[in-house]
């Protein structure tokens, strides 16, 4: 007999297998900046093994680098994400070497090949490599003021860049090798107008989303000794009192030097001169620092009333620069001197007599009193007044011209010697004064004791006087006779001229009928003729000059004729007359 049985037979795994990777090597591309925890890529591996023998963990095999730092890997499903901060400036590849491993120990590799991408992350840097400052403001054109680079740590687009500073600067650019710019000068420059100049660098990339950087530089313009000193005036007028303290001050001129330093340092001088025979130097001086002007000597109006001055101002630099100013000074006046007696003199030695008739009148002139003041304006006013006089209702002075007159007829009882003190007083404050002193005899006649002259009878010269005075008048009277009679004859004969020959124009152009009559009225008849006789006048030249006026040479008398000659004479007159026609005709001719 057979019996049967079914024997099961479970075979136990083996750990024969090892876990193997669908692709050993995995490429994938991240963008930087990519942020943490981003799965970028799943490895797989599988295991024919079952059980534990099948189970597979995933870590990192050999590793370079800061791959630990920039990547976590999922032990279990073999995800690897990013940990950190990815940046393509620091790294640009990674190379991640994966171990896959089963229960059993048996493991297997594969490498992923990370490449990152660059993003516009980096702004461009200004790195200054040298710099003038400061510069000088006489520099030539195109010569370098600073040199600087732009970096971009970008890649392509990104790091391409572009550099500009502002336009209105008297500065350019010019690009060189291995983004290198100079900055170089491409207008004069001026200290004065602007002593320094803040330069904005602005650098900018050409990526998806421009990034951009500044930097400031400065620029201090040195000086150059450009501008002379000027002053701040061309003229200065200044014054002074005469009878001054040697060593007054007497103003200050100042000038100024747009430049710095030692070339604005002035120094001010007093240029050679004249005044009158003396040199400048010896009337006044200057303080080379301050420009303070000074009177060296006592000045007197009366001999130097002003004098130029030519002040110099020289900076200190190399070369120095100068300009010059005029200064005028003018003494002013002071009431230092008293009036001065001209007449009469006052020397003592031989005193002058003045002679006045007994019969004068009220108003009698005796003298006049001159007197002068060598100051000027109203310290040389000077006023005359009677001091003391021996009777003082008997003479007056006038107050401004010093006429000394009586002021009342003369009489017996007045004394034969009149003694006059006259007062002269100027206008000056304080007001300096001086005196005149006068004698005047009264006497009955312009007698030889007194007058020293020959005694002449009043008849005969009044006789003489009158015969010369009527000669005078005889020959005036003659003489203006003769010139009337002249001009009269003179007048006539031009007239009888121009008569002549209007009337000779007139009967050359101008016939009249058969019936005219050279005399313009008829005794015979008792009354006037119609007839006109027109006097013509041509303009100076040819007869064929342009025609004046015509106008009648008789004035016309309103005379009615008698009823039976009215006929005849109408038609005589029809004759002699000219027609409003032919009258047109002469008229255009």
């Amino acid at each position: 007999r057979t019996g049967t049985a079914n024997i099961i037979i479970d075979v136990l795994d083996a750990n024969d297998n090892a876990p193997h990777f669908h692709q050993s090597l995995y490429n994938v591309k991240i963008m930087e900046n990519t942020q943490a925890d981003t799965v970028i890529i799943k490895v797989e591996a599988t295991d024919r093994d079952s059980g534990t023998n099948a189970e597979i963990t995933y870590s990192f095999g050999q590793i370079f680098g800061n791959v630990l730092t920039s990547f976590k890997l999922n032990q279990r499903t073999g995800e690897l994400a990013v940990s950190g901060t990815i940046d393509y400036e620091a790294d640009k590849k990674y190379s991640i070497n994966i171990k896959a491993t089963d229960g059993g120990g048996l493991s297997d590799y594969c490498k992923v090949i990370v490449d990152v991408e660059d993003t516009n992350d980096n702004a461009p840097e200004v790195t200054l490599t040298s710099i003038t400052s400061p510069f000088p403001e006489d520099s030539p054109l195109d010569t370098v003021v600073a040199l600087f680079s732009i970096m971009d740590q970008d890649s392509g687009d990104n790091g391409r860049t572009a550099c500009t500073i502002e336009s209105d600067l008297p500065f350019m650019l010019k690009a060189t090798v291995n983004s290198y710019y100079q900055l170089v000068s491409q207008q004069p420059l001026d200290r004065e107008r602007v002593s320094e100049y803040n330069i904005t660098i602005t650098a900018t990339d050409w990526g998806s989303h421009r990034l951009t950087s500044t930097r400031i530089i400065n620029i201090q313009i040195s000086d150059v000794n450009d501008n002379a000193p000027i002053f701040e005036k061309s003229y200065y007028g200044m014054q002074i009192g005469e009878n001054n303290i040697p060593g007054l001050l007497i103003r200050l001129v100042h000038a100024e030097d747009q430049d710095t330093e030692q070339n604005a340092k002035i120094r001010y001088s007093v240029l050679p001169g004249k005044v009158g025979d003396q040199p400048v130097s010896s009337y006044v001086s200057i303080n080379s620092e301050t420009g303070n002007l000074y009177a060296i000597r006592s000045l007197d109006y009366e001999q130097v009333k002003d004098f130029q001055v030519t002040v110099r101002a020289v900076d200190s630099g190399s070369p120095p620069l100068s300009s010059q100013a005029m200064v005028r000074v003018v003494v002013m006046d002071e009431n230092d001197n008293a009036p001065f007696i001209l007449y009469p003199l006052q020397n003592g030695t031989s005193p002058s007599n003045d002679l006045v008739p007994r019969g004068a009148e009220a108003g009698y002139l005796v003298t006049k009193v001159v007197a002068v003041d060598r100051d000027s304006g109203q310290n040389c006013w000077l006023t005359y007044e009677l001091l003391k006089a021996t009777e003082p209702g008997l003479f007056s002075v006038g107050a401004q011209n010093g006429e000394v007159k009586t002021m009342r007829p003369m009489n017996k009882r007045d004394t034969f010697k009149q003694k006059l003190i006259i007062g002269v007083r100027d206008n000056g404050d304080p007001p300096q004064s001086t005196s005149a002193t006068l004698n005047i005899l009264l006497v009955d006649g312009f007698s030889d004791p007194y007058m020293k002259m020959v005694d002449i009878p009043k008849e005969e010269v009044v006789e003489e006087e009158d015969r010369t005075l009527m000669m005078y008048l005889v020959i005036c009277l003659a003489v203006i006779s003769f010139i009337f009679l002249v001009s009269v004859l003179v007048f006539v004969a031009i007239k009888a001229q121009k008569r002549r020959k209007c009337v000779e124009n007139s009967g050359m152009n101008f016939p009249v009928g058969p019936n005219f009559q050279e005399n313009c009225g008829d005794a015979d008849a008792g009354s006037l003729s119609r007839a006109y006789n027109y006097e013509v006048c041509l303009a100076g030249g040819s007869l064929n000059s342009e025609f004046r006026f015509l106008r009648p040479l008789f004035p016309v008398f309103s005379v009615e004729p008698a009823p039976n000659q009215r006929d005849s004479m109408i038609s005589a007159g029809s004759q002699e007359v000219p027609s409003h026609a032919e009258k047109s005709d002469l008229m255009n001719q």
